[in-house]
């Protein structure tokens, strides 16, 4: 039996700290559900989506158990089921103006559920509701949670300490709303993801700073269990020493690292990624660089060989864009000495008749040089399939291609690398033996803990002072 039954709670609130099995806990109860109908379970992105269902299907619990959706795509579902209800413009639900259409969604659905018009037919189709991730709402997001609840028997379950999405506007006040609205119900306290990979007392260990990071106090890293390797910085070679702490040892042929960067810095992501042995970077979902590249894709451009070899240079390491350009002037001009590698031969083909699969082709032969390796290689898979979706007859336009290519990928997730680099909004929710923290100064205290919770074996910490004192 769990530490709390999801299934024994009929309006409440669940504080799950990183970590902590909360995922295993709508996993079973959703295995044990044993009603006529499903529970409805919402939570905010569609790789959160991506990553609880993968969780429910490993757990082999059956899809009929259970609705997952985001709660956007929930409100949106609504108002396609109830557009007199609701009274909406439908035009917002093209989503083609995502600033002002997500909050028109949020809104007309809150209507609808605060007038009670639905309510009978949401008893009637859901079992029960759980949200997860509930400290990432926005105020008008728990409004429609909120006003569900009325009708259904609610589950929330969150770790404010965690609350570092607020794109959408203020976060929900976990005191002040979220637990007068829903109830204590109870808080997790099982260090399971640390007590699984045999280190439970560095689980407990960062079960036991969260009270003085909710209190905004200090962490004094010398005394950190022997799993938390303090990097002292200099301000002399601190990039060098980054580097290496970033560049630690796989622990076994399947370990992960998790590397944490500046947020504000994506550039200085990927350099990094660059330099340290398989680095790879993990991808905003809006996937800028993929669309910018299938947005200035004409193949009756005079720079279009220019644009697919600096596209490679931006996603794979050692390629030397500006160099391989002069190199093909100098082979068509015939200044040359040496004769083209086969990068620059597929490259004097392409330039001589441009076309999608002589584009991949040629994205292919960079990829083959030596030395040379994808550090972002989601947006260059993400390129191969807009070069693929552009060939033949049924062919469409890169700049449709990249966009259909980035809502794909939305909806199912994204792999974990072996040494992945990121930042805390990126890498939240995901898990390895290793965690290193590149600028712990940059972050308050949320982000600081959701970076020292990623890693079950390992923390590394790069910092000038043993005390960390977050905002």
């Amino acid at each position: 039996m769990p530490e709390i039954d999801l299934l024994d709670v009929e309006r409440g609130t669940i504080t799950a700290p990183a970590g902590c099995g909360k995922t295993h806990l709508i996993a079973d109860a959703l295995a044990r559900h044993s009603g006529s109908k499903p529970i409805l379970v919402l939570t905010h992105t569609n790789a959160g989506v991506a990553a609880l269902r993968g969780r429910l299907d490993r757990a082999n619990v059956s899809p009929s158990l259970y609705r997952l959706t985001t709660i956007d795509g929930w409100a949106m579902r609504l108002l396609t089921l109830f557009p007199q209800r609701s009274g909406h413009d439908p035009r917002i639900l093209s989503i083609t103006d995502p600033r002002h259409h997500y909050p028109a969604i949020r809104e007309h659905a809150r209507l609808l559920l605060a007038g009670r018009h639905i309510h009978d037919i949401l008893a009637a189709t859901y079992e029960r509701l759980i949200v997860d991730e509930y400290q990432d709402c926005s105020i008008p997001q728990h409004e429609i949670v909120r006003h569900a609840s009325a009708a259904l028997r609610t589950c929330v379950l969150g770790d404010p300490l965690q609350a570092i999405f607020n794109f959408a506007g203020p976060t929900v006040d976990w005191e002040g709303q979220v637990r007068l609205t829903f109830p204590n119900a109870g808080e997790l306290g099982t260090p399971w993801r640390w007590i699984n990979a045999g280190e439970e007392a560095f689980g407990r260990w960062l079960l036991s700073i969260r009270p003085i990071l909710f209190a905004g106090g200090s962490i004094d890293l010398g005394a950190a269990p022997p799993n938390v390797q303090w990097v002292p910085l200099n301000g002399a070679d601190d990039y060098r020493l980054r580097l290496q702490a970033g560049s630690v040892p796989l622990p076994h042929n399947d370990g992960r690292v998790l590397i944490m960067a500046d947020a504000t810095n994506p550039t200085g992501q990927r350099e990094f990624a660059g330099q340290i042995p398989g680095g790879v970077t993990v991808e905003n979902v809006d996937m800028r660089d993929l669309v910018a590249f299938g947005e200035h894709f004409n193949l009756a451009s005079p720079n279009i060989t220019s644009h697919v070899v600096n596209f490679a240079g931006s996603v794979m390491t050692n390629v030397g864009a500006f160099a391989m350009l002069q190199r093909l002037d100098s082979l068509r001009a015939g200044r040359a000495r040496n004769p083209a590698s086969p990068a620059e031969q597929a490259a004097l083909t392409f330039a001589e008749n441009p076309t999608y699969s002589g584009a991949a082709i040629l994205l292919e032969e960079i990829g083959k040089q030596g030395g040379v390796r994808a550090h972002r290689p989601a947006i260059l898979r993400g390129a191969f399939d807009v070069l693929k979706a552009c060939i033949g007859t049924d062919g469409i336009l890169p700049a449709a291609a990249a966009t259909s290519v980035r809502e794909r990928s939305r909806l199912i997730g994204r792999p974990l690398a072996k040494r992945t680099v990121g930042s805390t909004l990126l890498l939240k929710g995901l898990e390895a033996d290793i965690a290193v923290i590149l600028n712990p100064s940059v972050m308050d205290r949320r982000h600081l803990y959701v970076a020292m919770t990623r890693g079950a074996k390992q923390l590394i910490i790069c910092t000038q002072n043993r005390l960390l004192r977050p905002a």
